[in-house]
């Protein structure tokens, strides 16, 4: 395990990425319960999406590795047009679909360093983001992103994602039948993945890591230098939104998640602070947490810990694909 030593490793930061907890009191952080309806809503969504036929067009196939990957323009149930990716074992048929989201700088191409061998996988691009969807269905710009729509639930941007998420799962069941899925999500991707797992019966396991839009009464509660700090901004000008945020908190959707989830949540991050991150892992009951010195910055050692933290996330994705399959032959 590697010390830290946050004043060597960011001298300069003029934030304590630890906001005064440590990890006693990270582990204390407690998930929020759900609103009246919450579950309703995010059912009623996901029913919504299942029911809504797969539109798309995919280009041509390109290798990466072990895979062959192509890009796809899709609509979505808005009937905004997005783009996104898909990717298909080279030399196999597929035995599980990982459907991997990214962070705030968007994706410029698909990534496999968590997508084994004899894995298909989609590659969600949020409506807004770089590369494939700038400006498309949202803002570009991460401090307009984040508050986009936030006035009324069913137009907010994270719902938005959401139903576009299982949008590229409706996408993957037509391209390789119904095959189970896995989801991987980093900081954007990890709140957003952490909002969508639990209404979908085709995931049979996550790995969540440094999840944001978590415990929004500690997130409001503290700066920092993410999105965060835009919702923190736009909730002090109009206190109304905090009841829309209240449908949208990860730590929250975490507590309705039936399936085994790999969590990866730092002790120190001026981006998506601490306590929002181990509340999430806090809502999951089928949890297994891994302890990040810190998370969205370089620190010495940090090479190692990505390499643990891919190898343990490929090993988890292996034992929910066989726990899954142990379940159906039951």
């Amino acid at each position: 395990m590697i010390t830290a030593d946050y004043a060597t490793w960011f001298p300069d930061e003029v934030i304590d990425g630890t906001y005064g907890f440590d990890e006693e009191a990270l582990r204390r952080v407690a998930p929020v319960l759900p609103p009246i309806g919450f579950a309703a809503l995010w059912r009623g969504w996901n029913a919504q999406v299942r029911a809504a036929p797969a539109s798309f067009e995919v280009g041509e196939y390109a290798p990466f590795g072990a895979h062959e990957a192509a890009e796809i323009r899709y609509t979505a149930t808005d009937g905004t047009v997005l783009g996104a990716w898909v990717a298909r074992p080279l030399e196999r048929a597929p035995r599980v679909v990982v459907v991997h989201s990214h962070g705030y700088g968007g994706r410029e191409q698909p990534e496999f360093d968590r997508i084994p061998d004899d894995a298909a996988a989609v590659f969600p691009l949020a409506r807004g983001l770089g590369s494939l969807n700038v400006g498309v269905g949202a803002p570009a710009e991460r401090d307009d992103h984040v508050v986009f729509g936030i006035e009324d639930p069913e137009e907010y941007v994270l719902g938005a994602c959401v139903r576009d998420l299982w949008m590229t799962q409706n996408i993957a069941d037509d391209l390789w039948g119904p095959l189970p899925h896995y989801l991987v999500g980093e900081s954007f991707g990890g709140g957003v993945g952490a909002l969508a797992l639990a209404w979908d019966d085709r995931f049979i396991g996550a790995t969540v890591v440094v999840p944001s839009f978590g415990q929004y009464d500690e997130r409001l509660a503290a700066p920092c230098h993410g999105s965060g700090e835009a919702v923190r901004r736009y909730v002090a000008a109009h206190p109304g939104a905090r009841d829309v945020l209240r449908l949208f908190d990860a730590s929250t959707a975490a507590t309705f998640a039936r399936v085994p989830v790999r969590i990866e949540a730092a002790l120190w991050d001026t981006h998506v602070p601490p306590p929002g991150q181990f509340g999430v892992a806090a809502g999951f009951a089928d949890r297994e947490l891994m302890v990040l010195p810190a998370g969205h910055a370089e620190y010495p050692g940090r090479d190692e810990v990505v390499r643990r933290a891919i190898d343990d996330g490929r090993e988890h994705l292996s034992r929910s694909r066989e726990q899954f399959s142990s379940r159906r032959q039951t």
